[in-house]
């Protein structure tokens, strides 16, 4: 029987995942006309329909193909195929109209420019030469410009802008990668750009076009403010040093490394070491800022203060690439915006917020739906490692284990410093862009903004809330007034649980899965009774944890104040572990000790003396800043979370390999509840070594590997409870030196390792283990 003898059959088959506004739908149109197929293909508020007719041969090609052919941007996670029993609609096979419903699909996340488009811009021929709003199906903006879904141009901040007949051709064309490309457009009919002065007043008697404009100016040492895909940038050359300096100042941003754009990976290569793996992660689809090695050629020295990294980027936008083109060295792209405050997304609030900022400003008239920043990523141990997860990765779906889909929908509210937010619903997690740190009132109320924006976008309607169990946090009293105004159910999740359960689920553990041993090394967070706790040990699954042994407990004279002046961290471990008068006149040589004796250490010891305001903590956050404080690195203030335990790790770099075997001792004591790891002796052979003259990047490489092996021997010592699995996680495990040696003692040692990296190790990802503790803990109850 020859296959026109065959009898025609049909299916309807559903895909769902990150599947709009990627190309499925032309890729499935010209895939089944391929195959002789007919039928037709639409977005709905699930994903993708399709329903097509052809010979059984045809169509079991049709779904095997499907996978394989879907477009770079798209995310397929679940396919389903039933029979349909219905006549033949039509003679072809066409996209059609796109149907509401109650949401269940995702958004594509924003995609850098690809080739294709790239040539287009730099050919003169073409009509969208040097066109800053130059897309395709396969790359541009998505969830930067989308309004609703399904995913279609009227549900766009493309919609302001009508099609000309050229760029509808190519919407109608299936054999035009344009084709059904919602954000398409050219010179004649999209989005313009325009270079204005600090009044908002075009600059219309240039004689170039805005980007060569720009590019003069930049070159001249002027500071713009650029409006991209997710907000705002602050711009100024790289290689002049009053011009970041200036930037520095106005932005008040004084000692926070800046980013940097180069024109490509030549460029990038004069200044920073690439490996093979971070080229990939620089030129893929989410573009994000990648921390290299500095080596080669220097920038200006404000770029990066005290530094041996740069986080760099290439261009992702086209009107990113064109400005480039015509500079001859990189450029600082920092987020625009107050201190603290979320960059602007607006080119009014722009022009207000930015003033004694920005000289000039280049926007355009396309609007942005929600903010995005750059993503933040670093390779350590092997794997890529993202530090700050916004733009190029959100909302991208995380599949979560078997045995979650079960659970009610849950909105888990996060933390209190790197904020973001999660979406829990049908197995899958929605993990909100990066948001900030919610004390800055502007900060926290975007992030409401930004919590109901999601929930709308995504259909979503919660029916559990999870918060931390920090009740001074605002998105924990946020979740409080929200579980009285809309009479849900609301779990509280301790800090350090979340964060495992946070690798956990990236990792694909099942709910049922054995307890694991877990490492959780932060600042701090609220432990089991409202102590502070951030050096734990602690054996846990989804459903709960054990505390089996901690860093020794510390008090933070001044509390927050003791967060960012570590000379005061220094103090207490000291007036802790040893005698002070002895002290004196031990090391009275040493520089710590003259800069301690210039405090008012008289108000520190009523502190400590009487328990005020100087809450014990347990944090290995407040270990590195004590630690880096003696070593004379920032010991007065830091102005920005980390910066001790940055500089630290800085300084021991280059002599790390060099010092393994040279790790100060520590001691573990055996207490009623769990074993406690005592520092003394560590710090009196750092104060030793200090009085003798060793130098400090060999102490600082000591340091770490000490710290590590501590951790590496408790680990081994509590193996007896049957866990050979460990999860490290907390902030503190984005020191690629301490992640790196502990990672390899353990894994000499039989251990599987885990560690964050899909989500942030810091509380970047918190929200996920909030949203998997709440589920399994509320299906454990059901």
């Amino acid at each position: 029987m020859s296959s026109s003898d065959l009898p025609i059959t049909a299916l309807t088959i559903r895909l769902q995942g990150s599947v709009q506004g990627v190309g499925m739908r032309p890729a499935i149109c010209r895939l089944a006309r391929q195959l002789g197929l007919s039928g037709q293909v639409w977005n709905d508020a699930a994903g993708v329909t399709i329903q097509a007719w052809g010979i059984a041969p045809a169509l079991a090609e049709f779904i095997r193909q499907i996978p394989l052919q879907a477009p770079p941007l798209a995310q397929i996670s679940r396919l389903d195929s039933n029979e349909l029993d219905a006549p033949v609609s039509s003679r072809e096979f066409d996209i059609v109209t796109s149907q509401a419903g109650a949401v269940q699909t995702s958004v594509a996340a924003d995609a850098a420019l690809c080739p294709a488009c790239l040539a287009e811009i730099n050919d003169p021929a073409n009509r969208r030469y040097r066109y800053p709003f130059t897309h395709c199906t396969d790359c541009g903006p998505r969830l930067s410009i989308v309004t609703a879904l399904p995913y279609d141009r009227h549900h766009t901040r493309m919609a302001a802008f009508k099609p000309c007949p050229a760029c509808q051709a190519e919407y109608e064309n299936p054999a035009d990668r344009r084709f059904h490309a919602q954000a398409n457009a050219c010179p004649v009919c999209g989005p313009r750009l325009e270079l204005v002065d600090q009044q908002g007043k075009a600059l219309i008697d240039l004689d170039a076009d805005v980007l060569t404009a720009t590019a003069a100016l930049i070159r001249g040492g002027h500071i713009i403010a650029i409006k991209g895909v997710g907000g705002f940038h602050l711009a100024c050359d790289a290689g002049n040093e009053t011009a970041v300096n200036r930037l520095r100042q106005r932005k008040q941003r004084y000692a926070k490394p800046f980013a940097i754009m180069a024109r490509d990976l030549v460029m990038l290569a004069e200044y920073v070491a690439i490996s093979a793996l971070e080229q990939q992660l620089l030129q893929s689809s989410a573009a994000p800022i990648v921390l290299l090695p500095q080596q080669g050629k220097a920038l200006a020295g404000a770029v990066a203060p005290a530094d041996d990294k740069l986080g760099c980027m290439l261009p992702y936008t086209p009107a990113q690439h064109i400005l480039l083109q015509d500079l001859s060295e990189p450029i600082v792209l920092t987020s625009a915006n107050v201190h603290e405050a979320p960059p602007c997304i607006t080119n009014q609030v722009a022009l207000e917020q930015l003033q004694g900022i920005a000289d000039y400003y280049l926007w355009h008239d396309r609007d942005i739906s929600r903010r995005l920043d750059d993503s933040v990523l670093r390779v350590m141990a092997g794997q890529p490692r993202l530090l700050r997860r916004a733009r190029g990765y959100v909302p991208q779906t995380l599949p979560l284990p078997a045995g979650f889909a079960a659970a009610p929908p849950v909105l888990a509210l996060g933390g209190q410093l790197k904020n973001t937010f999660c979406l829990l619903q049908r197995g899958q997690a929605i993990m909100s862009a990066h948001i900030g740190d919610l004390e800055n009132a502007a900060v926290f109320t975007d992030y409401r903004q930004q919590l109901d924006n999601y929930q709308r976008l995504f259909g979503f309607q919660p029916g559990l809330l999870a918060v931390d169990q920090h009740e001074a946090y605002l998105s924990t009293q946020l979740g409080r007034q929200m579980q009285l105004d809309l009479a849900l159910p609301l779990l509280s999740v301790q800090h350090h649980h979340a964060h495992i359960a946070a690798c956990l689920a990236e990792q694909g553990f099942d709910l049922g899965a054995a307890p694991v041993l877990a490492v959780v090394l932060d600042g701090l967070g609220q432990g089991a009774t409202g102590e502070l706790w951030g050096g734990e040990f602690m054996l846990a699954d989804y459903f709960g944890y054990q505390r089996l042994a901690a860093f020794q407990a510390i008090a933070m004279p001044g509390g927050a104040q003791a967060m960012r002046q570590p000379w005061r961290n220094t103090y207490a471990y000291l007036q802790n572990y040893f005698d002070w008068r002895q002290l004196q006149r031990d090391y009275a040589q040493l520089e710590i000790m003259t800069f301690l004796n210039q405090q008012n250490l008289a108000v520190l010891d009523t502190m400590l003396a009487q328990q005020l305001n100087a809450p014990l903590s347990s944090s290995c956050g407040r270990w590195f800043d004590a630690l880096a404080a003696a070593l004379g690195i920032c010991p007065a203030a830091v102005s920005y979370e980390g910066q001790a335990a940055v500089g630290l790790e800085i300084l021991a770099t280059p002599v790390f390999g060099a010092q393994r075997g040279q790790g100060y001792p520590y001691q573990r004591i055996d207490t009623a509840d769990k074993l406690v790891l005592s520092w003394r002796p560590f710090w009196l052979a750092v104060l030793n070594d200090l009085n003798l003259g060793v130098a400090k990047p060999v102490i600082a490489a000591r340091i770490h590997h000490g710290l590590a092996v501590a951790i590496a021997e408790t680990v081994i010592s509590l193996g007896n409870i049957g866990a050979d699995t460990v999860v490290l996680s907390g902030g503190v495990f984005q020191n690629r030196l301490l992640l790196e040696e502990l990672s390899g003692l353990l894994r000499s040692a039989g251990k599987q390792v885990l560690s964050p990296s899909l989500l942030p190790a810091n509380d970047g990802g918190l929200a996920l283990g909030q949203a998997a503790v709440a589920a399994a803990q509320y299906l454990a109850g059901a």
